[in-house]
């Protein structure tokens, strides 16, 4: 059947007003071109249909909110048009080896997946079948690592992974509207009181190319995770390449083992709202657009909570700080080894407090570091120079046992595995 397809405009016909917009001729039913000036009032078509995007052999488009109980298989590429959301009460089980694939866009076209309070996101891939998610604009298939097509500098071709829990968070209000999803979604509320709450599990997954700007100076983290509960299992995570934050906790007690950030536009690791679970084994690769490897602000409510990161590695860049706690921020920071930053007059590339109350906090012993490691490129720093306030840190003079640890943190299921261990040496 021949399919036509219209743009919005008006035409006159023997004195009377005939509408024409972008729609299918009547009767037919191609779901596998996603258009921007759809018009489902049209009675004709004039031709110029402006294309987001064509389905391709062996992709399914995701046509709306998942409301029931869902499986996505291996043998299909999974196409978000724009924001998706698994409503209350209903799982999202993803099979291993899975890709999934956002339409670009921004503001209300931005597309993501974002799992509600109450609902549940089974992603359980595997160390040889990770789950993947990335942009249309990416040629990968299910079976591949690394993009065939995309650099790791790319970002903000989609959205995300938002997951939203009932767990406690400290906000003026709870729950509250996570940032970029309008207040006329409910789908977007997090926070509660249930520190064990469960939204599901997220293993082996990648998240690439991501960061939409859905507002001015407002883009998508890579992975969100606002209120989620100790509950929820993940493990063996990646981001590469978002636009904003790579992975952002507001909130929440969920516990985090094996994570990796590659090349973010803004911090690699993000706390806020009190988040007080614990980040276990952690490798960040600073891009030259990166702003801080980990940025801790402190309580916005009346609650309190202190997160905890133990154990990894942190390569810096010239653009990028060791990390900044803000607004009383409290957090303990455990056997980390930072190398790769270089000085620069503003300061870049320290470790150090921003506000009394997280100084305070550190005096009083509420935010701890121990094993902290520094390795020196350069002759012209110092320790002090670099961690801030009397932060405890010692020269790393041997980097075997660290690269020993990176070549086999993701070596086998992500992309930033290979980077990561040829940086260190």
């Amino acid at each position: 059947m021949k399919k036509n397809f219209l743009a919005i405009a008006t035409i006159v016909v023997a004195g009377a007003l005939t509408l024409t917009s972008c729609k299918k001729e009547k009767g037919c039913m191609d779901t596998s071109i996603l258009v921007t000036n759809y018009n489902p009032d049209a009675e004709e078509d004039d031709g110029s249909c402006i294309y987001r995007y064509k389905l391709q052999a062996g992709e399914q488009l995701v046509t709306s909110n998942i409301t029931s109980n869902t499986t996505w298989t291996a043998d299909k590429v999974w196409i978000l048009p724009n924001r998706i959301s698994v409503e209350e009460g209903a799982t999202l089980t993803i099979e291993a080896g899975t890709v999934i694939k956002g339409v670009p866009g921004t503001a209300a076209n931005a597309s993501a997946l974002l799992i509600a309070q109450g609902a549940k996101i089974m992603a359980e891939g595997t160390s040889s079948a990770p789950i993947i998610f990335t942009s249309t604009d990416d040629e990968i298939t299910s079976g591949e690592i690394a993009s065939p097509n995309l650099e790791v500098t790319e970002f903000g071709k989609w959205g995300g992974l938002i997951v939203l829990g009932k767990a406690p968070i400290s906000a003026d209000n709870s729950p509250a509207q996570i940032e970029g999803i309008p207040a006329s979604d409910e789908n977007g509320l997090y926070g509660g009181s249930d520190a064990a709450d469960n939204s599901g599990v997220i293993k082996y997954v990648s998240v690439r190319h991501g960061g939409a700007n859905i507002g001015e100076g407002n883009e998508i983290n890579g992975i969100t995770f606002g209120g989620v509960g100790s509950g929820t299992k993940v493990e063996n995570i990646e981001v590469v390449g978002n636009q904003d934050d790579g992975i952002e906790f507001f909130g929440g007690s969920v516990n985090v083992t094996n994570v990796i950030v590659m090349n973010v536009g803004d911090d690699a690791i993000d706390g806020d709202q009190a988040y007080s679970g614990t980040i276990t084994n952690v490798a960040v690769i600073c891009g030259d657009e990166t702003d801080h490897a980990f940025e801790i602000d402190g309580a916005e409510g009346s609650s309190v909570g202190t997160m905890t990161v133990e154990g990894g590695v942190v390569v810096g860049s010239a653009a990028a700080e060791l990390g900044q706690f803000r607004d009383s921020a409290m957090i303990n920071l455990n056997n980390i080894t930072f190398l790769g930053f270089t000085s620069q007059a503003d300061g870049r590339g320290d470790l150090s407090f921003d506000g009394s109350g997280s100084e305070l906090n550190f005096a009083e012993n509420r935010t701890t570091f121990t094993g902290l490691e520094y390795y020196f490129t350069t002759e012209t720093w110092t320790l002090t120079d670099i961690f801030k306030g009397g932060i405890p840190a010692t020269e790393a003079t041997d980097l075997s046992g660290v690269a020993t640890g990176a070549a086999a943190f993701g070596a086998t299921w992500s992309w930033a595995g290979a980077t990561l261990a040829s940086k260190i040496q």
